[in-house]
């Protein structure tokens, strides 16, 4: 026995009693759990005699279940009514009149529209993983148009009601809509761009398909060699649990920039659950009184609700359209043969039309139709690019020999 401690056996015998001890608790715990799933008129004397006795445990289980029934509301979409809805909606109409600065801060909820699913939403990315069920992605995301949204975001900067747009999404819509590339920071890369790293400053290239059909998290090659150097060009998209480092698309410095200058942030479609993470977002070092005013469109709880001057519960599309209205301004139409993407986009040279497998984005029908009748593609499998990539790190996979 060493000296001033205890034997082996007098070890063993101490941890079998804190294990007997464990296990007396846990199914104390379950006795208790199955006794208050009962209504009060159906508990017996001895059951109520346990719940006296274990006022703790009752105290601890009605705080969990008080947690999961919170957590079960925040997941809910809650819709305003109509006339409530077009209240809010004038009161965000004199905000966005009055505001010296407006910076928009945009989500997943913008482009569902664009029959692009969210992350949080009740069908959205998480909330299906979650679940434990499969997400597929999508197979050709470059036949999403912008939304009405985006097209009233690109007139609002266009009437300098808007300065500057942050947004969470890589699909690309706000450069598509016609909003300037200075006034976008895409904070988690866009589809349609790929760089040059190898190059000083970075070489961009704007291509009118999606450029990640096989980069995926930590895998950033796209296939394709840079036009200057020669050097493999990689995509621009942040995954879940990556930092960026690119200076464009994400334009983190104007970003910070334009919200340290905002005195109004509107949020659109966004859960904030990512965003709320970028302290230099929300000017956390100002006083409350300097900071930004905060209004937010989004159908479910975000956790910046309690800072918002004011939370409209309604689609972002059905806000934007009554916001729009409101201030008299007409909503741009979108044309796909028109898109801005082709005056940015720098062409694919002479032996590199089978590096992707993607749709392109077409300037006429006739383009469309020549595309469609079978313009040869590449038979390296489609792993399907950026989307839902990322969002189940660290799951166990089979290796593949």
């Amino acid at each position: 026995m060493a000296a001033g401690g205890l034997s082996r056996s007098e070890r063993k015998a101490a941890e079998r009693v804190r294990r007997l001890r464990e296990e007396q608790q846990r199914e104390r715990l379950r006795q208790v759990s199955r006794i208050l799933r009962k209504a009060a008129a159906e508990r017996s004397a001895e059951e109520g005699r346990l719940l006296a006795e274990s006022a703790d445990l009752v105290t601890e289980l009605q705080g969990r279940s008080r947690r999961r029934e919170g957590l079960k509301r925040r997941q809910e979409e809650v819709c305003d009514d109509p006339e409530e809805l077009r209240r809010k909606v004038r009161e965000l109409a004199g905000a966005v009149r009055n505001a010296k600065y407006l910076v928009v801060y945009t989500g997943a909820g913008i482009s569902t529209a664009a029959s692009i699913p969210d992350y949080r939403g009740p069908n959205g990315v998480w909330t299906l993983l979650q679940k434990g069920r499969q997400v597929s992605s999508a197979a050709d995301l470059s036949e999403a148009e912008p939304t009405l949204t985006h097209m009233s975001i690109a007139r609002l900067h266009e009437q300098k009601l808007v300065q500057h747009v942050v947004s969470q999404n890589c699909d690309g819509l706000h450069l598509r809509s016609g909003l300037p590339r200075s006034a976008i920071s895409e904070l988690h890369g866009n589809m349609y761009i790929e760089v040059c790293t190898a190059c000083a400053p970075n070489r961009e290239y704007v291509r009118v398909f999606d450029v990640t059909e096989r980069t995926a998290l930590h895998r950033h090659q796209t296939g394709r060699a840079c036009h200057k150097c020669g050097a493999p060009l990689r995509d621009t998209i942040v995954h879940f649990g990556e930092r960026g480092t690119l200076g464009q698309p994400l334009n983190w410095e104007a970003a910070t920039q334009a919200a340290s200058r905002a005195d109004t942030i509107l949020c659109l479609g966004s859960s904030l659950k990512v965003l709320k993470k970028y302290p230099r977002l929300w000017c956390m070092t100002k006083p409350p009184s300097r900071r930004p005013k905060l209004y937010i469109v989004n159908l479910q709880w975000t956790p910046k609700d309690d800072w918002a001057v004011l939370k409209l519960h309604g689609k972002c599309d059905d806000v934007m359209q009554l916001l729009m209205d409101e201030l008299g301004l007409e909503i741009p139409t979108y044309s796909r043969w028109q898109d801005p993407i082709f005056s940015l986009a720098t062409p694919l040279r002479a032996g590199e039309e089978g590096s992707h497998s993607r749709k392109s984005l077409c300037r006429s029908r006739e383009e469309l139709q020549a595309e469609d009748q079978g313009a040869p593609l590449s038979s390296a499998p489609v792993l399907g690019g950026w989307f839902g990539r990322g969002c189940a790190k660290g799951t166990k996979r089979k290796r593949v020999t």
